[in-house]
């Protein structure tokens, strides 16, 4: 199976990259570096020449190319060039919330659709940071109806994707969304055992088709982005 390499030399040199046409799934605490990691596997795909649209629900472009700047990364020269796209969803689900609460209606429920209706034809890459935003008040049932929707549209459209989850919503969809993508990455930050430092470690949930460790992998943040060790 071709692969898409991550940009995360530790994770390409384990399982190689990330399967071309398929979902891989990111979950993580909070400052775990989960849009870093969103951001670097963006960067790498641009890199190897795929059409990349980066889906943001929370921040605004111009946040992303300054947190890409903190690294030494040129983001913009990737839009520049018409190889990176930023969809900012956030003001409109901020409008869209407030005018369904102001008649009494609860905030809206997840269509996930919307994530892919509109992206260009050649696009080949895609990355949505992050999906929790839009799962409020689904039951589980409704969660797995729309996601497996959203991965199966991405998967006949052969387009790789990078999804994120938050840790709040992950709490109660995580086992759901396992089933459906290809792939899974969780980032976590943890008390070492043996030094009683804080740390920052990855476990490789699942990447079919891939001999993958058992063990937690060690990684840092530093001023090139996500390193393993």
């Amino acid at each position: 199976m071709e692969r898409l390499k991550s940009g995360i030399d530790g994770i390409d040199d384990i399982t190689g990259g990330f399967p071309i046409g398929r979902s891989m799934l990111v979950t993580g605490d909070a400052g775990s570096g989960k849009t870093i990691f969103a951001l670097q596997f963006a960067k790498s795909s641009c890199k190897q020449g795929f059409k990349t649209v980066y889906i943001t629900t929370e921040e605004d472009a111009s946040d992303l190319y300054t947190q890409g700047e903190s690294f030494n990364w040129d983001l913009k020269t990737f839009t520049d060039n018409n190889i990176l796209s930023f969809t900012e969803l956030a003001g409109i689900r901020a409008k869209v919330t407030e005018a369904e609460m102001s008649i009494d209606i609860g905030a809206m429920k997840g269509n996930f659709s919307k994530f892919i209706n509109e992206l260009p034809e050649d696009t080949q890459t895609v990355i949505i940071d992050n999906i929790g935003s839009y799962t409020a008040k689904l039951t589980p049932y409704e969660f797995r109806d729309r996601f497996d929707l959203l991965i199966y549209e991405l998967k006949k459209r052969n387009i790789t994707a990078l999804v994120v989850l938050d840790s709040a919503t992950s709490s109660e969809f995580n086992e759901i969304a396992l089933f459906s993508v290809y792939g899974a990455l969780k980032l976590m930050k943890r008390e070492n055992p043996y030094t009683g430092r804080r740390e920052r470690v990855m476990d490789i949930v699942k990447m079919r088709s891939t001999k993958t460790p058992t063990q937690f992998i060690s990684y840092e943040i530093n001023s090139n982005g996500i390193i393993m060790i």
